[in-house]
């Protein structure tokens, strides 16, 4: 257990010694008079690697070089492009590749997660769902409903924080899961709440989901790539994600899916396309659907290689980095900037965020007691970039693969100037 301080010289001698200083090099670092700002938005997009230019040039000189034959020609052919990525995935998902796919965009993976996965049948029609979710879920799961004639205002349950409270209690969790019991279909969970920046305790949820007789999904947005995952061993029906914050993976990025190997070769509905169809009868190009009997059955269409290429090189660092030692290195940061706010800015701001490690990742919520807007506005004029959420939240994620001690030293010091300047 490190013992803190709010000294300079504290901040750059644990960055001298952190075995993990190197990876911060690998990215560009957003410039701010001519100097690195201190980028504490990872949670919502993550910073571009070095080795992304490379990458995207090479499979354009690919096509330039064999056009459509670069389907088949290469190092690493387009058809199979997925192939290498999965295992990098599935590491950071506690998953085998075979449960893992890499398709599509978030909302649009689950929405077709629910056609799979969403299986109302006479009472058994109501969705448990964290109130406060990201708007993309409420409206993913309000306009599924409704394309099946089925009330979401009567069948979508939202469990929120106890007067006075700003997180969920997990007992609150489990006791409305099993309160719901046989009326229960999906519970359908952020793995981490983007707003609060708390962690739910996956584990759990899914134990309590099964044992109502309910499928139990996530959205891992903010958590793959923060979080220690095992969705296998957790036995997680399915989840969803996006690339584009701590996986770094380029505005808007390739998404993925997860589902796990016990419904692989049910007979649960989909929406089929050509790209999930088995690959021996793939090209023979006939009537009958027969999905791969994996994960990438799930597919439909043909990979968009740009944005794999980009995928693939932020996942090649996670894995030369190791993601246990980020998790270490991300328990530290985070615990530094929450040890510096708490102790030094407590009269002006209350981290809304859960103080027990184990249930938050790398983002800190600040819910700013007055003046919150004039705050944020006057980190981003100190070159420190943080996230506004209304009425009066500012988000801070500090991302071990490149945030150091000294950003989160600057980064407090700056809140604690603001108030007692």
């Amino acid at each position: 257990m490190i013992a803190y301080e709010n000294t300079l010289n504290f901040a750059q001698n644990i960055d001298n010694q952190d075995s993990l200083k190197k990876f911060r090099d690998y990215f560009f670092i957003p410039q701010h008079q001519n100097k690195d700002v201190v980028y504490l938005c990872g949670n919502s997009l993550g910073l571009q690697p070095k080795g992304v230019l490379e990458a995207i040039q090479k499979e354009l000189t690919k096509w330039g070089k064999f056009g459509v034959e670069g389907h088949f020609e290469g190092e690493q052919a387009w058809w199979q492009f997925r192939k290498p990525l999965k295992p990098l995935v599935a590491s950071l998902l506690g998953a085998n590749s075979s449960e893992v796919t890499i398709m599509n965009n978030l909302t649009t993976n689950l929405h077709l997660m629910l056609v799979s996965f969403y299986r109302p049948v006479g009472k058994r029609t109501k969705i448990i769902m964290e109130a406060g979710a990201f708007p993309s879920d409420q409206y993913a799961l309000e306009t599924h409903l409704i394309s099946r004639s089925i009330n979401p205002q009567e069948n979508i349950i939202e469990i929120s924080p106890r007067a006075g409270e700003h997180t969920l209690r997990t007992e609150d969790i489990l006791q409305t899961i099993e309160n719901v019991g046989d009326e229960l279909a999906l519970v359908l969970f952020g793995g981490v709440n983007y707003y609060t920046g708390q962690a739910f305790e996956m584990d759990k949820i899914t134990q309590k989901g099964h044992a109502v007789g309910a499928v139990v999904g996530f959205d891992l947005a903010h958590a793959i790539g923060n979080l220690p995952l095992h969705l296998s061993a957790w036995e997680v029906d399915f989840a969803v994600w996006c690339s584009y914050k701590y996986l770094n993976s380029s505005p808007g990025g390739v998404s993925g899916v997860f589902i796990h190997q016990k419904h692989h070769q049910s007979n649960l509905p989909r929406f089929g396309g050509w790209w999930g169809q088995i690959e021996e009868e793939r090209f023979l190009m006939q009537k009958g659907f027969k999905p791969i009997p994996e994960a990438d059955g799930w597919q439909l269409s043909n990979e968009p290689i740009l944005p794999m290429a980009v995928h693939q090189v932020s996942l090649e660092i996670f894995k030369e980095a190791g993601f246990d030692n980020l998790v270490e290195k991300s328990k530290r940061l985070t615990g530094y900037l929450y040890y510096l706010l708490t102790t030094e800015a407590k009269e002006y701001i209350e981290i809304i965020t859960p103080s027990e490690q184990s249930h938050r990742g790398c983002q800190l919520s600040l819910f700013a007691k007055k003046d919150g807007k004039k705050l944020h506005q006057y980190l981003t004029n100190q070159g420190i970039i943080t996230d506004w959420r209304e009425p009066n939240v500012i988000r801070m994620a500090p991302v071990p693969l490149y945030n150091t001690f000294e950003d989160v030293y600057r980064a407090a010091n700056s809140v604690i100037h603001f108030y007692k300047s």
